[in-house]
C-alpha cells in the first residue's frame, strides 16, 4: 500500500528532518509540496517529489487539488493549528511540528478536529524516538525507577540563537528557546514519568543577553532589534500528585553546563541522567551503584538492526501507526499537556505570580 503525502512548509525542518527520513519509506508517495515561497516547494519537489508531484504556494489549494492520504505540517508555530484542522477537515491525517500550537486554545481546538474527523494527529517530538530515549522509558515503565517524583528537563545551549526565518518573531512563534528548544525536553521528562497533570507552574523569562552588540553566536551575531523573544527561561513545575520538574531552557546563556532534549530523573528505587550518555543509579544491598548502559549498535538486544536516527524512527513508527490504524507514539492529549505548561511559564513570567491549573 501507498500512502500519498504532502508537505505544507518546506523550510529548514522539512529539508533537514522529515523529507529525507520520508524518501526512505517505500510505501510513502510524496506528491505535494507547499510553500509561501513557491521556489522552496520547487526545489523540495524537484528533490524528493514523485514523477507528478506538484507545488503550491497556498496550502488551501494544495488540499482541494489534490487527493492525499496525510499531511505533514511544517510552518512557524502560529499556523499549526489552522492549517492542521483544515487538513484533518478534508480527511487527511496529520504530522505536525512541535510545539502542537503557539496557544494552549488553538492545542485544543485541533484535538477537538481529531476527534470530530476520525484522523490521526501526531506532534513532532522525535527526541522521544533516540536509542537512549526508547531505553529509559522501557526501564521506566517496568518501574526500575520506582515513583519518579523529581524530574529536571534540559535543554540549555551556551550561545547558539538561530538567527534565519521566524524563530526570534514573537509574533510568528510564541516565544524563543523555551517554546522552541525547551518543549523537546519536557516532552522527553512528561514521557518518562507518565504524568500529565500538572497543578501549579511558576516560570521566569529572561532578556539578558539579546540586546547584545556583535554577540558571539554559533550562527553568526543577531539583531538585537529582531530579536523579539526571551533567550532564557526557567520553570518550577508541580504536579497534581506532588512530583516535581525544573525546566531550564535556553538560546543564550553564560553556562558551560550545556545539554539539550535530555532528562535527569529520581524515583524511590532508583534515578536516571543523560548528561555524559545514559546511567541509572541506584542501592543494590546497602550499596551505592552506577551503571553506565552502553547503547552502541549491537551492544544491547533490544536494539539490534535499530537505526540510529531519530527523525527516520519517527517517520516509520508514524507510517506505521496509518497502515496498521494504532495510535501514534506521540499522542495529541500529550503534546496539548506541554503547550499547556509552556504558556503558564510565560504566562507567570509575565505576572510574576503562579498559574494554577484547573483540577
Amino acid at each position: 500500500m501507498s500512502l500519498k503525502v504532502g508537505i505544507i512548509g518546506c523550510g529548514g525542518i522539512a529539508t533537514g528532518k522529515h523529507l529525507p527520513a520520508l524518501a526512505k519509506i517505500k510505501e510513502v508517495e510524496l506528491v505535494a509540496f507547499c510553500d509561501v515561497i513557491l521556489e522552496r516547494a520547487e526545489k523540495s519537489c524537484e528533490e524528493y517529489g514523485s514523477e507528478e508531484a506538484k507545488v503550491f504556494s497556498d496550502y488551501q489549494e494544495m488540499l482541494a487539488a489534490c487527493d492525499l492520504d496525510l499531511v505533514h505540517v511544517l510552518t512557524p508555530n502560529s499556523s499549526h493549528a489552522e492549517i492542521s484542522i483544515a487538513v484533518m477537515e478534508v480527511g487527511c491525517h496529520v504530522m505536525c511540528e512541535k510545539p502542537m500550537a503557539k496557544t494552549s486554545v488553538e492545542a485544543k481546538k485541533m484535538l477537538a478536529a481529531a476527534k470530530k474527523t476520525g484522523k490521526k494527529l501526531t506532534i513532532g517530538y522525535q527526541n522521544r524516538f533516540r536509542k537512549d530515549s526508547q531505553y529509559l522509558h522501557t526501564v521506566c515503565s517496568e518501574g526500575e525507577l520506582g515513583d519518579i517524583y523529581f524530574g529536571k528537563a534540559h535543554a540549555i545551549r551556551r550561545r547558539a540563537v538561530p538567527t534565519w526565518g521566524v524563530f526570534l518573531d514573537e509574533e510568528a512563534q510564541g516565544g524563543g528557546p523555551l517554546i522552541d528548544i525547551g518543549t523537546h525536553a519536557l516532552d522527553l521528562t512528561l514521557w518518562m514519568m507518565n504524568n500529565y497533570k500538572p497543578k501549579f507552574v511558576v516560570g521566569t523569562a529572561y532578556r539578558k543577553l539579546a540586546e547584545m552588540e556583535n554577540a558571539a553566536n554559533a550562527w553568526g551575531s543577531w539583531d538585537p532589534k529582531e530579536y523579539k523573544v526571551e533567550d532564557s527561561a526557567f520553570g518550577f513545575i508541580t504536579m497534581e500528585n506532588g512530583a516535581t520538574i525544573f525546566l531550564e531552557a535556553s538560546w543564550a546563556l553564560n553556562s558551560l553546563d550545556v545539554k539539550e532534549a535530555k532528562t535527569t530523573l529520581c524515583g524511590t528505587k532508583a534515578g536516571a541522567d543523560m548528561n555524559d550518555g545514559l546511567t541509572i543509579n541506584g542501592e543494590d544491598h546497602s550499596t551505592l551503584y552506577e551503571k553506565k548502559i552502553e547503547l552502541e549498535p549491537g551492544g544491547v538486544d533490544f536494539y539490534d538492526g535499530a537505526s540510529d536516527d531519530p527523525a527516520y524512527n519517527e517517520a516509520r513508527a508514524w507510517i506505521d501507526a496509518i497502515l496498521n490504524d494504532t495510535e501514534p507514539l506521540v499522542k495529541p492529549e500529550q503534546a496539548l499537556v506541554v503547550t499547556e505548561i509552556l504558556e503558564a511559564m510565560y504566562q507567570s513570567s509575565a505576572s510574576g505570580e503562579p498559574v494554577y491549573f484547573e483540577q
